[in-house]
């Protein structure tokens, strides 16, 4: 009996050295993200990976909590808050790393804007993004975000004359409009894609509808430089990580089933966004481009004065080889 206790008590101790540790036996250094969009498969990797204990095996534990919008994510990095995140808006880091914010970028997020649509209400007039009028309105999360950048060049090369309104993320985008406080709704699935069944909206556009955006970084991942001089070699870890997650979100179902689960949709309604609208070509990690054209959006859109020169962006691109 006295043996079995001794057991039962080493049981249980050993059971609480493998939740603190990771895979090597040593306790994981822990990650704070920040993403806006919190939800969107192309954000969800921090999340998914650690329920999927991927980032265990790299013996790094991974914190994700949302904001609303690359304003909010890039105060968070700066003020030491957060430590990385994926997704953001790339004018506003840009814009942000101009001005001296200890932000870098280490690889690309999304590439185009295929996966952003703007909707209306179902008895609205407005047929056709080119449809409104300086009047009206059109949404976008906050300033610097992807939405914010693709709303804008949208305004500059499609003939959308509706004036921009700031109006968080996209649930609260999607309440305002079904209430008539903006006309136009900006939408990722699989948000919105419920509605759009339920008949209560109607898509009139999408953002690649703005030609130069097709082939660009419209978001990339980002992190703050305090871990990059602190702690490299956690960061080196968790790149390669971050890569294997990437692979296993579009190649194990499991990745689809958490993210259904973590949002609350049907499986079929997130295969189908993650899978039709944010496919994993436009998601190598490795590929960043686009960025003249991105600097002429961000000095047009006023996120920058000018364009950066070669060194400022190999200061600021730290993408590692695999």
């Amino acid at each position: 009996m006295r043996g079995l206790k001794r057991s039962l008590i080493r049981t249980f101790f050993a059971g609480i050295v493998t939740c603190l540790t990771g895979q090597n036996g040593i306790a994981a250094d822990k990650l704070r993200f920040v993403n806006g969009g919190f939800g969107l498969w192309a954000v969800e990797g921090p999340r998914v990976g650690q329920q999927g204990g991927i980032f265990a095996k790299y013996g790094i534990d991974v914190e994700a909590f949302g904001s609303a919008g690359a304003g909010e994510t890039l105060q968070a990095i700066i003020s030491g808050s957060a430590d990385m995140s994926v997704g953001v808006g790339t004018t506003g880091v840009l814009g942000a790393f101009a001005k001296g914010a200890p932000v870098r970028i280490f690889g690309n997020n999304f590439i185009g804007a295929s996966d952003l649509f703007y909707y209306v209400r179902a008895d609205s007039p407005i047929k056709a993004l080119a449809d409104a009028v300086p009047s009206q309105t059109i949404g976008f999360s906050t300033a610097g975000s992807s939405s914010n950048m693709t709303t804008l060049a949208l305004i500059a090369e499609a003939g959308v004359k509706a004036r921009p309104v700031a109006t968080g993320d996209q649930s609260a985008t999607m309440t305002q409009v079904l209430s008539g406080q903006i006309d136009i709704g900006f939408s990722t699935p699989p948000f919105g894609l419920k509605e759009l069944d339920d008949g209560k909206i109607r898509i009139i556009g999408e953002g690649n509808d703005a030609v130069s955006l097709r082939g660009q970084s419209v978001r990339v991942d980002v992190v703050g430089l305090k871990l990059l001089k602190e702690r490299p070699d956690v960061f080196a870890r968790f790149i390669r990580a971050y890569r294997e997650v990437l692979d296993w979100m579009y190649e194990d179902p499991k990745a689809i089933e958490l993210w259904a689960k973590n949002i609350g949709v049907p499986i079929e309604r997130a295969r189908r966004a993650a899978f039709e609208f944010q496919p994993r070509s436009a998601r190598d990690p490795e590929r960043i481009v686009g960025l003249d054209s991105l600097m002429a959006n961000a000095i047009r859109q006023k996120f920058l004065t000018q364009a950066l020169t070669s060194e400022q962006l190999h200061e600021l691109i730290v993408t590692p080889s695999p």
